[in-house]
C-alpha cells in the first residue's frame, strides 16, 4: 500500500512548502502545477520525476487518489517545474509497474518498499 492519506495530508500543510523549494532544483524531483476542478485555485505539488519516453514519470507515492492526479486528468495538461525550468505536460496517463522497473536503481529499491507500484506519464507539450 503507498503512503498513508494522513501523512499526504500533514505533508500539503507542513512538508509541501518547504520540499517545493528544493523539489523545483534537486534532480528527481520537482512541481506538478494545477488548477483545482472545482476550486479554480492553482497549487502547487511537489513530486519524485524522471524523465522517460519523450516526457515525464512521476511515481505516484500516494497512490492513484490523489487530487493533484485528479486534476491534472481532467484538464489533459499541466506545468511541471523541474531543475529550475517550467514545461507544459499533456496526456497524463496512469500506468502500473509493481517492481518499478523505469525508476533509477535507489530510487526503484525505494518505491518498491513503499508499495508505490503507479505512475503518471505525461508527454511534453509541442505548443
Amino acid at each position: 500500500m503507498p503512503l498513508p492519506q494522513g501523512l499526504a495530508r500533514i505533508n500539503r500543510r507542513i512538508s509541501n512548502p518547504v520540499l517545493g523549494v528544493a523539489a523545483r532544483l534537486v534532480p528527481g524531483f520537482g512541481i506538478v502545477i494545477h488548477v483545482g476542478r472545482k476550486s479554480g485555485r492553482v497549487y502547487r505539488s511537489p513530486v519524485m520525476v524522471f524523465e522517460r519516453d519523450g516526457g515525464y514519470r512521476v511515481a505516484l507515492t500516494y497512490g492513484r487518489e490523489v487530487d493533484w492526479l485528479a486534476n491534472i486528468r481532467a484538464s489533459g495538461t499541466f506545468d511541471f517545474e523541474t531543475r529550475g525550468r517550467t514545461v507544459t505536460l499533456t496526456d497524463p496517463v496512469v500506468g502500473r509497474d509493481a517492481s518499478a522497473s523505469w525508476a533509477p536503481p535507489v530510487v526503484r529499491q525505494a518505491l518498491v518498499a513503499l508499495r508505490a507500484e503507479y505512475y503518471v506519464q505525461a508527454r511534453i507539450s509541442a505548443a
